[in-house]
């Protein structure tokens, strides 16, 4: 069983992306970070997600507060002020595991072999930790984000919501040289928890339906009112679907950097899609056209829809 680390600001759709987790991979822990709210309330989301489902043996492992440059944004226009907006849901009493989530990362990935990160959230924690062990991206076995897109943003016209909340860590793991899959609102977008959806979920008639229903309820509505979506989109589990079935998802490899200086593009993940090789026979820089880059980040196209949510609600009704 694949062995991750799931780092996150849930967030409602961080939530079915460690439920669809829990119930196919070893997770070595979970670790939180600013984003969808404060990193206070992340870590009380994450706590509530693994005692609603039974799952309290995961560690959560506190994260960064802040973004490494930029001020803090938040995302309480989409999952509520507490971030799990829909069901009422107790306190967690499940203890946060002590330390720092980035020391834990380091910790834990150099200690197991072939650990797969999974970051779902803003890259801030991921970043830091490259920084503070450079040795750290050798044993990485690969990285599987939501984040980005091949076209256009929603947090604005260019940006995506993780890059856009912290672009100087983005840039960090881009350019790692760490192997990198990316599934963005290009994809993520396709997947939408719509009426149907929902109230699949809803008659599974467990415990945990019954939660997730309410709080896709909650979501979609609110995404139907901003985008007007047919259905809450579910981004983060893409990323954790990827790995447990490859098939599910086209991808090409492309080189992707970050945008860190545009007044209207900052945060934006520019893929090369030209078709470019580097090197390009007969074209130099005064010709006005650069050569393309190798590619760093295989990139999620498309997802078979009908399969993806197939496996996420059999997932879920494994549960209590």
């Amino acid at each position: 069983m694949r062995s991750i680390i799931i780092d996150a600001d849930p967030g409602i759709d961080d939530a079915m992306a460690i439920l669809l987790a829990c119930k196919h991979f070893n997770i070595l822990g979970i670790t939180t970070v600013h984003g969808n709210t404060t990193v206070d309330k992340t870590t009380r989301n994450a706590l509530k997600v693994l005692e609603f489902s039974a799952m309290t043996h995961i560690p959560v492992v506190r994260g960064s507060e802040y973004p490494l440059v930029q001020p803090r944004y938040t995302a309480a226009s989409v999952h509520g002020e507490t971030g799990l907006d829909g069901p009422d849901l107790p306190d967690p009493t499940t203890p946060v595991h002590p330390g720092h989530a980035v020391d834990f990362i380091i910790d834990t990935v150099m200690s197991n072999p072939d650990v797969t990160l999974v970051p779902i959230g803003p890259l801030t924690n991921i970043a830091m930790a490259l920084r503070q062990e450079p040795r750290l991206k050798n044993h990485i076995k690969e990285i599987s984000l939501m984040g980005g897109s091949t076209t256009y943003g929603n947090v604005t016209m260019a940006a995506e919501f993780n890059i856009w909340c912290d672009p100087e860590a983005a840039h960090i793991i881009f350019t790692s040289d760490v192997p990198i899959k990316m599934v963005g609102l290009n994809l993520t977008r396709q997947a939408a928890a719509t009426p149907e959806v929902i109230e699949r979920i809803r008659n599974l008639n467990n415990q945990v339906g019954k939660i997730v229903a309410e709080m896709l309820t909650a979501y979609s509505e609110r995404l139907r009112q901003l985008f007007g979506l047919s259905g809450g989109s579910l981004h983060d589990p893409c990323a954790v679907a990827w790995l447990i079935d490859p098939s599910l998802i086209e991808s090409e490899k492309l080189h992707v950097a970050i945008e860190l200086g545009g007044e209207h593009t900052r945060g934006m993940t520019v893929c090369d899609q030209r078709g470019l090789r580097p090197p390009v026979a007969g074209i130099s820089a005064g010709d006005g056209i650069r050569a393309g880059l190798a590619p760093n980040v295989e990139v999620g196209m498309n997802i078979n829809v009908p399969r993806f949510m197939d496996l996420l609600i059999d997932t879920l009704a494994q549960y209590p």
